[in-house]
């Protein structure tokens, strides 16, 4: 059955689902990495595609938009009317870490925020949302076979892109914060909250340590190693 924000029909997406930021993006990774694929949704834009892998997987590749309240929408629907088991966001981020560089890809093994997401479950104290442990280390097992630039840890998911206070970011960075994103947070919590799993994979394009910014082709390009690892870990879970 549709939903408002997805005309799919049921059986139409797949167990797991890679979810980049940008409707774009979602339409190259689907040319580029997958086979036999159909495009299942559009509404408002937000496209999704499904396909096989080359090894005979069946996997979706769908956009999930800009900050927590649209992968918040996207991710729900996915898992709630949609049977989606898996979700691996696959995105950009800036780092906050001078031992981090461009073209990295990092593992979310948890994600921090400065979002009121938790406020609608009335908590009494800080929900520390984390990755499915699972696909975490099958992914890592993927980057070390690959031998990929990687780092695993702690992403700041924010609700800001353009912050009052330039200089807040130095205080995440002082806890260990590999950099900056906009999802992961609201993708973690209605994971757990709906007993599937989630993680998410970054690729670094900016950094707030190093000098230098990637072109819009870079951006693209560049995106082929996290992308690469993120369909061999799909894989295991389709």
């Amino acid at each position: 059955m549709a939903t408002p924000h997805n005309e799919a029909k049921k059986g139409d997406i797949a167990k797991v689902v890679l979810m980049p930021g940008d409707p774009n993006r979602a339409r190259w990774i689907a040319e580029n990495f997958l086979h036999d694929v159909k495009l299942v949704n559009q509404v408002r834009g937000n496209l999704c595609f499904t396909g096989l892998t080359k090894n005979g997987k069946r996997v979706s590749v769908m956009a999930s938009g800009m900050g927590h309240p649209s992968i918040g929408i996207y991710s729900h629907e996915l898992f709630a009317e949609y049977d989606v088991e898996t979700i691996i966001r696959v995105g950009t981020c800036g780092s906050y870490q001078p031992n981090i560089d461009f073209f990295d890809v990092l593992l979310c093994a948890g994600a921090s925020t400065d979002s009121n997401w938790m406020s609608q479950y009335g908590l009494n104290g800080t929900y520390s949302a984390l990755a499915d442990f699972d696909v975490l280390l099958k992914a890592r097992e993927v980057l070390l076979k690959k031998k990929y630039p990687h780092h695993i840890g702690n992403i700041f998911a924010a609700d800001v892109f353009y912050d009052h206070d330039k200089e807040i970011w130095k205080k995440w960075a002082a806890l260990g914060i590999m950099g900056v994103e906009m999802e992961s947070y609201a993708l973690y919590v209605t994971a757990k909250e709906l007993g599937k799993r989630a993680l998410t994979m970054l690729t670094v394009t900016d950094s707030f340590v190093k000098e230098g910014r990637l072109t819009a082709e870079q951006r693209q390009t560049g995106l082929h190693n996290m992308i690469d690892v993120a369909i061999e870990t799909a894989e295991s879970f389709a």
